[in-house]
């Protein structure tokens, strides 16, 4: 089928998905959920062809741990559909409903956006993450992945519609392009009239690219430049905990700490405790004059550094003179994902949730809690760093929209 044709299909379906009650939708997951189970082998052979031709390639290690699937992860593919399966369904929820002096009553319901488009990179969980959200939520999905997982994505697509069929229902509801050309691509950014959004997750080129081409409304979803900064009052031993498990827990994601901020009366203590620990994981650490002073074996950091997402074992670090300097930084060199303060000083603490400008800030706890199933959303369609309709981990709330409902008896305008 050509985009248009896919377009259509997923425009009819989405009617039928936004009449589904929740017992459909949450048995048509749990389907789908067991049908992923059952498919393991076939996926993970499919997933097994497509880190081959990566390594190939010479991707990157933080790249080919995205792409790569292992029995936990395809298992956890399924939990996250069952996750799902157990939220309350957003769905013909009425928000408020007020009489107005004519005797109108004037409501708002929450319903489907209707067709959602995903564009994405080689992150082939993606694809039961964004089925999962969208059904839940009424929509039908367009996806288009990267040609790097294109062998997984099709035998994940093909386990969900087989579960979405033995329970009677379309398996367009998701529905895979499989043509990677760019020019497909572009195509489907201009799919007006039969999508609805546009939603982008990847790197900042594939975002951008979709930001500035699209004639499809986009929710932007952003890279992770996130920060952790240690305070004059910090408990260092959480602190370097704290970066432990934001640094290195799982470096290819966009909720990674990239860049260490440090206030300049603790350094001398703190950074020497912290390269102890980061080279169980031998990361590298590229720092400023300050900082290798106290570490002169540091890589020095360059201007690039501050701005830089790595995805990669290396950590930028700058010391500071005050929680003000720290949010100056951040906000300059952010970009507005998950940013973090470990301090014992209240009036720091409540300064740093105030005024950094970010979708996620954190007090003595590690950005990689920046995810839909740890808010308690079950899986997620992205994080959005941009302000307006969504903001941070995108659950079934930020999937729906609201139209007005109107009850009267026989009112006219005069």
């Amino acid at each position: 089928m050509n985009l248009k044709e896919i377009g259509a299909k997923a425009k009819e379906v989405s009617r039928l998905l936004g009449k589904l009650g929740q017992q459909q939708k949450n048995d048509a997951l749990e389907a789908a959920a067991s049908a992923l189970l059952n498919r393991e082998a076939a996926i993970l052979a499919a997933n097994e062809t497509d880190v081959e031709k990566a390594v190939e390639k010479g991707m990157s290690p933080g790249l080919v741990d995205r792409l790569r699937l292992t029995p936990a992860r395809v298992a956890d593919m399924a939990a996250g559909l069952r996750d799902v399966a157990a939220l309350d369904d957003p769905i013909g929820e009425v928000e408020s409903m007020k009489k107005r002096p004519n005797g109108l009553l004037i409501g708002k319901k929450r319903v489907p956006l209707g067709v959602v488009g995903i564009i994405y990179e080689a992150r082939p969980n993606v694809t039961a993450d964004a089925f999962g959200l969208c059904f839940k939520s009424g929509n039908a999905v367009i996806l288009k992945g990267g040609s790097d997982a294109l062998c997984s994505n099709v035998a994940i697509v093909e386990a969900i519609q087989e579960g979405l069929s033995a329970c009677g229902l379309p398996g367009e509801a998701i529905q895979l392009i499989t043509d990677t050309s760019r020019e497909t691509t572009k195509e489907l950014m201009r799919l007006n009239g039969y999508l609805d959004v546009l939603i982008p997750r990847g790197g900042a080129g594939l975002i951008r690219s979709v930001v500035e081409n699209s004639t499809v409304p986009v929710i932007e979803t952003g890279t992770g430049n996130c920060h952790v900064y240690v305070d004059a009052t910090a408990d260092l031993s959480m602190a370097a905990d704290i970066i432990y498990n934001a640094k290195t827990q799982r470096i290819s994601v966009c909720n990674a700490c990239e860049s260490l901020l440090i206030h300049r009366s603790v350094a001398g203590e703190f950074l020497p405790l912290l390269k102890a620990r980061l080279e169980e994981k031998a990361v590298e650490l590229r720092g400023d004059e300050d900082s290798r002073r106290i570490l002169p074996d540091m890589v020095p950091a360059t201007e690039e550094d501050w701005g830089t997402e790595y995805l990669d074992y290396i950590l930028s670090v700058k010391q500071v003179d005050s929680v003000n300097e720290a949010i100056a930084h951040i906000n300059r060199y952010g970009t507005g994902h998950s940013e973090a303060i470990v301090t014992k000083d209240y009036e720091n603490a409540q300064r740093f949730l105030d005024e950094v400008d970010a979708a996620a800030v954190y007090v003595n706890a590690s950005t990689r809690f920046t995810d839909g199933s740890q808010f308690g959303f079950g899986a997620e369609i992205g994080i959005s760093t941009q302000k307006l309709h969504a903001r941070g981990p995108m659950g079934l709330r930020e999937l729906t929209t609201t139209k007005y409902i109107i009850y009267g008896n026989g009112q006219v305008r005069p």
